[in-house]
């Protein structure tokens, strides 16, 4: 199936638009575009311009070390790797972790999911929506009185304090030192937000600012340091005594539980009172002013495995649960095994790699990481220095997935709409997400218009959600929903140990001795961006072979071998542009799936040549 079904015929006429790199993401990504004599999208082209070598650096290692390997992957989204690392490898040797291990992990999971999109929006999107120079033209009592109507319950409301905030933000714009506000296309009329909203979202800016570095601690007290926090095949690496006493006792104690309780209780402040509220009455000004863009897959096909099981192993208690939808119809959700060779498979017929036939997938068990960079040739430019991408040829060093033939779109939306659906069916377990997204509906058409004084409307959630607006949403709400999962399973953790549990690891099958001669496994995991799997093969006690299929390479990748387009590049088609010279229309819906390139793809150089070797002894 190719992009026909929004509407749009892909093409490569009129003017062409070039974004290079794309900033506030993690690595380095390209985005080309054509507009039309409107300004109006018709044609994008996305490129990931840095190749994944890992697989490659991975081959023959001790599989009980990959997961320190691969959590190098990416320190934003720190962690998500190595859980899913050492659930591949436990898959693959049949290790099953004990209860306490598996709300601890669920814990740390949920902590980055809290801390990855508050920092998102804040700090990587917000300003895809908030006119930074704007807040300055705002009345600081207007600004209160907004915060109140959107945000009754927040402490931090007076109009000293927002005058406070502005003054600081005057005093810094004047330098002409604007740090991460260099560089915004301030004044562009692509901007909808009355002054006061925008003085209101740059002054949550800040407290998101403080806030998410003491949020990180919890993976500190269970993971011993972020980034890159410790896992181990097994469980956790982390001792349980209550009644111990810091370092002379033991890692986990009441008072580290103590704190991380503490923290917990912040974030279900914080996103309670500041980024849903947020995030509502943002979206809601850019949906009255038409902006309802960036669709693109996640109007018909979205993917997800399923994630933040209840019970270890238990695929069927999962508070977000997988599955797939095609063609936009939410009445039917298709079961996705990631094991099987004919669901998931990876294609390169347009991204730097080579397999013997390019008109095939592989399956990840199967997967090959084989570079060769080459350019088309209608592309203008050098290896070196590329001015236009032919996407006719090879354009990116990330792969295309595809789940039965399909791309797809992954991420927070696609695990909302997943709920909601699974919601409609009866599944218990998802009543708290679709309470949020009716709840959600009925801010932005009604509620939310009606105490600003705008036109209500009625739109659907099946128009709302599949938008860049949507999109941005999802990720509040799953935010918000992980701080509250996350003090049920501090509860139960602390109820277990309490009952005399206090085991955090399995080690009866450490020994390579104990393995079969051949094994292999998958792990799966929500990651911040998406869905996130590891696929291992292991042979004589090493890897023989490691591939990982991570968020941004189901949306970030190229066009297939039947020239479907991938998540990226359907999101910006049809969008209007105000003036192409400043693409903040781009780089909005670009942002709000939080590319994370360093993800799908890894460091050579630009003339395929080895860099470096290392040998460790």
């Amino acid at each position: 199936m190719g992009y026909e079904t929004q509407g749009f015929k892909l093409d490569d006429t009129g003017r062409r638009i070039v974004v290079d790199p794309v900033t506030r993401i993690e690595g380095h990504m390209r985005c080309e575009v054509n507009v039309d004599s409107n300004n109006v999208i018709r044609n994008a082209v996305s490129t990931g311009t840095m190749w994944r070598g890992l697989e490659v650096i991975l081959r023959g290692r001790d599989p009980r070390d990959a997961w320190a390997f691969v959590e190098r992957i990416c320190g934003v989204c720190t962690g998500c790797h190595a859980l899913t690392s050492v659930r591949a490898v436990e898959d693959a040797l049949g290790i099953r972790i004990p209860k306490n291990a598996h709300l601890i992990r669920e814990m740390m999971a949920k902590t980055l999911q809290v801390h990855d999109h508050a920092v998102h929006f804040y700090h990587l999107h917000a300003l895809d929506w908030v006119d930074v120079v704007a807040a300055l033209k705002a009345d600081p009592k207007k600004t209160s009185e907004l915060q109140q109507l959107v945000s009754p319950s927040h402490p931090l409301s007076s109009p000293g304090y927002f005058r406070d905030v502005q003054n600081r933000l005057k005093k810094f714009v004047e330098s002409g030192q604007l740090g991460p506000f260099m560089n915004g296309y301030w004044g562009s009329k692509a901007y909808v937000l009355p002054p006061e909203a925008n003085l209101m979202a740059v002054t949550h800016y800040l407290e998101a600012l403080d806030l998410q570095k003491e949020w990180v601690k919890v993976h500190t007290i269970f993971g011993g340091k972020n980034p890159h926090p410790n896992y181990l095949v097994g469980g956790v690496p982390c001792a349980i005594n209550l009644d111990g006493a810091g370092a002379a006792g033991a890692p986990i104690n009441m008072e580290r539980l103590n704190f991380v309780k503490a923290r917990i209780d912040e974030m279900i402040e914080f996103n309670k009172n500041v980024y849903i509220p947020d995030v509502l009455a943002i979206g809601t000004l850019y949906k009255n002013a038409g902006w309802l863009y960036g669709g693109g897959l996640s109007a018909t096909n979205v993917m997800d495995y399923g994630t933040y099981e209840k019970v270890a192993y238990d695929h069927s208690t999962q508070q977000l649960p997988g599955g797939a939808i095609i063609n936009g119809n939410w009445d039917e959700i298709l079961p996705v095994d990631a094991r099987d060779p004919e669901q998931i498979q990876e294609f390169v017929s347009h991204s730097w790699y080579q397999y013997a036939d390019e008109t095939k997938g592989l399956h990840p068990w199967d997967g090959e990481t084989s570079p060769n960079y080459v350019l088309g040739s209608k592309a203008k430019g050098s290896k070196t220095n590329i001015e236009q991408i032919d996407e006719s040829a090879k354009y990116s060093w990330i792969k295309a997935p595809r789940w039965r033939g399909h791309a797809m779109e992954v991420g927070p939306l696609a695990r909302y709409i997943l709920a909601y659906a699974h919601a409609a069916k009866g599944n218990k377990y998802v009543s708290r997400p679709k309470e949020q997204l009716e709840f959600s509906a009925e801010m932005v058409n009604k509620a939310i218009p009606k105490a600003l004084g705008l036109p209500e409307t009625e739109y659907t959630l099946k128009q709302l959600l599949p938008t860049t607006i949507g999109r941005t949403l999802a990720r509040a709400l799953e935010g918000q929903y992980c701080s509250e999962m996350l003090l049920d399973d501090y509860n139960e953790l602390v109820a277990n140990i309490r009952a005399g549990d206090t085991a955090t690891a399995n080690v009866d099958k450490w020994d390579p001795s104990t393995w079969p001669k051949e094994a292999k496994g998958v792990g799966l995991v929500a990651a911040p961006r998406g869905a996130l799997g590891h696929w291992i093969k292991i042979k004589d006690g090493k890897i023989e072979n490691y591939q990982c299929v991570v968020p941004s390479t189901w949306n970030g990748g190229p066009r297939d071998h039947k020239g479907q387009i991938g998540a990226f590049e359907a999101s910006l088609l049809g969008t209007p542009m105000v003036n192409p010279e400043q693409p903040v229309e781009i780089l909005r819906t670009l942002h709000s799936f939080d590319p994370c390139l360093a993800c799908s793809t890894h460091v050579m150089s630009p003339d395929g040549k080895e860099l470096t070797t290392v040998k460790v002894r």
